[in-house]
């Protein structure tokens, strides 16, 4: 029994720990998580559009939908939709552009969750410390690069 607790550790501590981090790449900011389970969610803001994007990643295709959504639980809850949406060639990447995320950004940084989702696939993804995290992203957007 010792051995398979000893053997669990390992393999989770092998386990990448998923975290949200904020960057920028050039001019772009970036703020990305990784969910070994779940997929990748990265956001975009590049201010020559001005334009930011979510881009959420799963390992199998996402579904031919009319709409993406995400639902914040947990804290300030809140559930936005969009039809813009597009779907990478494979179709394991789903993104939308605009102009502004305030409720994107106020979603991830008040709440314990976010689901995201499109016709019958649903991911969710913990938001733990991603509040720090969206604060440098929206800092970066104000702060011109060098």
């Amino acid at each position: 029994m010792a051995h398979l607790l000893r053997s669990i550790c390992l393999v989770l501590a092998a386990t990448p720990a998923s975290a949200w981090e904020a960057g920028r790449e050039g001019a772009i900011c970036t703020l990305t998580h990784i969910d070994p389970i779940q997929g990748e969610v990265r956001l975009t803001y590049d201010p020559a559009g001005p334009l930011y994007t979510i881009t959420v990643t799963r390992s199998e295709p996402w579904p031919d939908a009319p709409g993406f959504g995400i639902v914040f639980t947990g804290g300030e809850e809140l559930t936005i939709q969009t039809d813009r949406h597009v779907l990478s060639g494979d179709g394991r990447a789903l993104t939308v552009a605009d102009r502004g995320f305030g409720n994107v950004l106020s979603g991830l940084s008040q709440n314990d969750y976010a689901t995201m989702f499109s016709g019958p696939v649903a991911l969710s993804f913990a938001l733990d410390g991603a509040a720090p995290e969206v604060a440098e992203f929206a800092a970066c957007e104000l702060t011109p690069t060098a």
